[in-house]
């Protein structure tokens, strides 16, 4: 694929991902499942997670490629899926490949990292039945991260944090997820959500007779411009091996050697609940973007329209606008340089799938 056709892949908006994602399995006659969201995109239009199935039916090993977990990081997750689709792959026999496009599809079209509730889906896969995760770290922060002025001039009290505690302290105390402050960042929620049941449902109706399951889950935002980060995405640490195997260079946010930090509850919470009969090796492939302050500050800036309902303003606008440019930048080379390891990181996955090799 030349870079004419790589930029190609990519979009300005949810519906134009949409449509270049189901144009793309349509052209292959591949089926595909609508699930139709009760609610409604920035321009009023319908909303969906679209599920596209390739390869034999029946097949004992699948891969499952996820995007737009975070709304607004699924530009780059859907032209990454309507690249693959549009590629030919030669699936080995008995594997085929689980297309889950737009698991947060409210977000994707609002331009927004969260979903129509303020939820951050990777922080909403727990078991509401216990009690809900407590994060006392971000109940000191919190209204020192969203005040009510903005542009936020004086940080004092977040500065104050980060001396006393250090970088990585103040990093897990805001994003680690809470669940008391429905108006603050990294908001799992007090139940599952719509995505959350939804993909519950879909991963009960595609794997039930899979025993192996790889997974690649696309992000972007932190690390080094450009790069794809291959974050260790299993909770059983058995196949941890198996995956540097397979992909080569993996980091664990348990061993403290990715960019990333653990989280309340991702999404591969659910991968491993209702695929609990089979061997799970997934990564999440994360894109570098911008430092960690320009993103955490332009989430601030987001929560802060949300928190104080000013999105529909010129400067909620260019609140929204500013999102998108962060998480997704609007540069050719950075564009070509992610679909490429996307393409290899999946060439590799459906490699160890073929050949299992421990």
């Amino acid at each position: 694929m030349n870079s004419v056709e790589i930029l190609n892949l990519f979009s300005e908006s949810y519906i134009e991902s949409r449509n270049k994602f189901l144009s793309a399995a349509k052209k292959r006659h591949l089926a595909i499942d609508h699930y139709i969201s009760p609610f409604k995109g920035i321009n009023q239009e319908e909303l969906a997670i679209d599920v596209v199935y390739e390869g034999e039916v029946n097949a004992s090993k699948l891969l499952i490629i996820l995007s737009g977990v975070h709304g607004v990081e699924g530009f780059t997750g859907s032209a990454i899926q309507t690249g693959l689709l549009s590629s030919t792959l030669n699936l080995p026999h008995d594997i085929a490949i689980l297309y889950i496009h737009a698991v947060n599809p409210y977000g994707f079209s609002h331009l927004r990292r969260v979903n129509e509730d303020n939820v951050d889906l990777n922080r909403n896969f727990i078991n509401f039945a216990e009690n809900l995760p407590e994060n006392k770290e971000y109940s000191k922060i919190h209204n020192a991260l969203l005040p009510p002025i903005y542009p936020f001039e004086q940080d004092e009290q977040l500065n104050h944090y980060q001396v006393i505690h250090g970088e990585k302290s103040l990093q897990y105390a805001i994003t680690l997820g809470q669940h008391h402050f429905p108006d603050g960042m990294y908001f799992g929620g007090f139940s599952p959500t719509w995505s959350n049941t939804t993909i519950r449902h879909i991963l009960k109706k595609y794997t039930p007779n899979v025993p192996l399951i790889a997974s690649i889950d696309i992000h972007t935002g932190l690390g080094p411009y450009g790069l794809g980060e291959k974050i260790f995405a299993s909770f059983d640490s058995n196949v941890f091996k198996k995956a540097q195997n397979w992909w080569g260079e993996i980091t664990s946010v348990h061993t403290g050697s990715s960019t990333s930090i653990p989280m309340t509850g991702p999404i591969q919470i659910a991968l491993t609940e209702e695929c609990a009969h089979a061997e799970h090796i997934g990564i999440c492939l994360e894109y570098g973007t911008y430092p960690l302050d320009k993103m955490i500050n332009t989430l601030r800036a987001d929560h802060w329209a949300y928190r104080y309902k000013q999105f529909d303003t010129v400067q909620g606008n260019e609140i929204r606008k500013n999102l998108k440019d962060t998480f997704y930048p609007d540069d050719p080379e950075w564009k070509n340089q992610i679909w490429k390891q996307a393409h290899k990181a999946t060439l590799q996955a459906l490699s160890g799938l073929k050949n299992n090799d421990a």
